[in-house]
């Protein structure tokens, strides 16, 4: 198997897996740092946008005009620029969720609810988890693609999307574990479908190495990137920055974009 193919699963691994890492925050911290929250989905936005725009997308087009024509070529681009967002958007609209996948409770703010209630509805919670984290699941399915393909024709891109995907997966392990493991009691039962729902990313990742590789071609390359493009523009203006404006104080979100985007700009120029 190629390296590119081993890193490229490796990366994939990685950013699924860090929905476990939100579920032992989620266990083993008394109170969430909002504050890092916020500046951490912020960071992970500008790193996107910034990646998709400046890097990807203009890969997707030389493809195509290549491959094209400029003319067709760079409307090849832009149609799949914004198929990606449909693709992603339509996966948000058709799925069970929870209201704000990516709200962090608190051990306070549940003792708090247990206060002002006469009983917590456990088979609820745990409706609510378990359908968090299907949504979850089916959502970093198209992630899984998006950085598994990435990382194969630039390793460089796909390591900083595999970074960007990780940070706003922590939250969403978060989502999942909190309504579980206080419906059942069990942190084990908790974290494992956590886990579970972040395993969906490698699995995009084997299915595209198992369908898509073998018809791998400029046309077939830049559509898929104009298209991850598009899926990492619409997460972010979607999920990480209304996610990080509801953590914020005194503009620390914004901050996150900025050094996201410096960071994602100056590392794109040292590794050239």
């Amino acid at each position: 198997m190629d390296s590119n193919v081993i890193l490229a699963f490796g990366l994939t691994l990685f950013a699924g897996l860090a929905t476990g890492v939100g579920a032992l925050i989620a266990f083993f911290t008394s109170r969430t740092n909002k504050k890092f929250l916020s500046v951490a989905l912020g960071f992970s936005a500008g790193v996107m946008i910034y990646v998709s725009l400046v890097e990807i997308f203009v890969k997707a087009k030389d493809s195509l005009t290549n491959a094209l024509g400029d003319s067709q070529g760079y409307w090849m681009t832009i149609v799949g620029f914004f198929g990606g967002m449909v693709f992603i958007a339509l996966i948000d609209r058709f799925i069970p969720k929870n209201k704000n996948p990516h709200e962090v409770k608190t051990v306070e703010d549940v003792q708090a609810a247990e206060k002002n209630t006469t009983a917590i509805d456990h088979d609820k919670l745990m409706k609510m988890g378990l359908f968090t984290a299907l949504a979850i699941a089916i959502h970093n399915f198209p992630e899984g693609i998006a950085t598994f393909m990435s990382a194969i024709q630039d390793p460089n891109v796909g390591i900083a999307i595999a970074i960007a995907v990780a940070i706003h997966n922590i939250p969403e392990g978060i989502a999942v574990a909190i309504p579980i493991y206080y419906a059942t009691g069990i942190r084990k039962k908790a974290f494992k479908l956590s886990f579970l729902s972040g395993l969906a990313e490698p699995v995009g990742a084997f299915l595209a190495y198992l369908i898509l590789m073998p018809f791998l071609n400029d046309v077939l390359f830049g559509i898929i990137f104009a298209a991850v493009a598009g899926i990492m523009v619409f997460i972010s203006l979607d999920e990480l920055l209304p996610a990080a404006k509801k953590y914020d104080e005194t503009h620390l979100s914004i901050y996150g974009v900025v050094g996201g985007m410096a960071v994602m700009a100056i590392s794109l120029v040292l590794l050239t």
